[in-house]
This record gives C-alpha cells, sequence and structure tokens, in this order.
C-alpha cells in the first residue's frame, strides 16, 4: 500500500511543479493611483495617474512580486494649468521620466485577498527609494481581483523639493488595482 501512495505524492509534486504560473495583469482601466497633497495647510491638491500595466507573478513559495508602471503623461487633475505645472521639471519631469515603476519584496499571495503590507522600490524621476503601502481585503473572483492599497511619501525623497513653504512634503497615495489571470 505504501508504493501507490508514494507514486501518488511524486505524480502530485511532479504536475504542481510543471504546471504553469499563474500570471496576473494589472489592467487599465480601471486600474488607478491617486495622490493628494496639502496646499498652504488648508486645501489638497489631487491627481489621478489612469494607466497602469504590470504584472503579479507567482514564486515558488506562495509567494508573489508586483511589477507596476505607471505612465506620467496620465495624469488628470481638475484644474489644466495645475497639471501642466505638476508634470513640468519642478515636479514629476514627465519629459525626462516617463514612468513610476514600482517592484515589490515578495508577498505572501493571502497579503493579496487579506491585505496586509507590501514593501518595495518606487522609481521615480530616476530615483528609487523603499515605499510600503498597505492593502486592504481584495474582492477576487477565480480569474479577476479588485486590490486597493494606501501609503505614503516624502516628495523630496524623489528631488521634488520645490515650494516647501506651500506645499507639504508628504503626499497621501491611494491605488485601485484590478488584477486579471493571463490566459493559460
Amino acid at each position: 500500500m505504501r508504493l501507490p501512495v508514494a507514486a501518488v505524492l511524486l505524480v502530485l509534486a511532479f504536475a504542481v511543479h510543471a504546471a504553469p504560473k499563474r500570471v496576473w495583469h494589472l489592467q487599465s482601466p480601471p486600474s488607478h493611483v491617486d495622490f493628494g497633497v496639502r496646499l498652504l495647510w488648508l486645501h489638497t491638491i489631487h491627481g489621478r495617474f489612469e494607466s497602469v500595466a504590470g504584472t503579479v507573478e507567482p514564486r515558488g513559495d506562495d509567494r508573489v512580486v508586483v511589477d507596476a508602471s505607471v505612465a506620467v503623461d496620465s495624469l488628470a487633475m481638475d484644474s489644466q494649468r495645475l497639471r501642466h505645472w505638476v508634470l513640468d521639471e519642478e515636479f514629476f519631469d514627465a519629459a525626462q521620466y516617463p514612468t513610476l515603476h514600482f517592484v515589490s519584496e515578495p508577498v505572501p499571495r493571502r497579503a493579496l485577498d487579506d491585505g496586509g503590507a507590501l514593501e518595495g522600490q518606487l522609481t521615480m524621476r530616476g530615483v528609487t527609494r523603499p515605499v510600503r503601502f498597505e492593502l486592504l481585503p481584495a474582492r477576487c473572483t477565480a480569474d479577476a481581483c479588485m486590490v486597493e492599497a494606501r501609503g505614503e511619501l516624502e516628495r523630496s525623497a524623489f528631488g521634488m523639493r520645490g515650494h516647501r513653504t506651500v506645499l507639504s512634503d508628504h503626499v497621501q497615495l491611494a491605488l485601485a488595482i484590478a488584477i486579471t489571470r493571463a490566459p493559460d
């Protein structure tokens, strides 16, 4: 009786190892990244990046790595004048740095479902710094998930040092990311 059980376990182990990885893709729309920064400590300036692309790739140890890029020129704001100012050299410098790029540390797959910390490296304006997001519990089906995350950063850490007397250094971030499974 031991041989058939061992044979079944060997076949299952081989099948799991040989099965294709379930790569998930970030879908834009509806994915977007919102930010808010205080102006004169009275008003918050809001913006939304509407073009997000990337993948969620599994690792062999039930962890995943998130790799996401955001097109800086996909920024939407209430004021076109303010949008042009934010995209100019003083802030995002979209002409020279057209994308923001985030790569997470491996995170347990359950964190995407249940919530938890998502840490990684964000590259903005050619500067790479560690960031941390708090994942909220996701809404998932067999083939898609809507993942929300919150975080903050200091804009000066990425070379955005202008207007510090009227514009806060702290930037609040809110991400809404739609993830769908790649076809097998």
